[in-house]
């Protein structure tokens, strides 16, 4: 899956897949994280949001099933 950088101190980049629904998130720490079933409006609003690792944390974390791929 291909990522995008982004700005932010916790998150290196995120990518996302959109039949699967499938977010992607590689920390700053080298983790990846796989979240599944993410809507496509939550992951457009993630990517609008100044705060990338608050978003994540606050509706995403918990939300939705996932797996470190990395």
């Amino acid at each position: 899956m291909e990522r995008y950088s982004v700005a932010s101190s916790n998150v290196q980049s995120i990518g996302y897949e959109p039949q699967s629904g499938t977010l992607e998130v590689e920390f700053v720490v080298g983790t990846i994280y796989q979240y599944y079933g993410v809507p496509q409006n939550i992951y457009d609003q993630l990517m609008r949001e100044p705060s990338k690792g608050r978003f994540l944390n606050t509706y995403i974390k918990n939300q939705y099933p996932y797996s470190r791929v990395g």
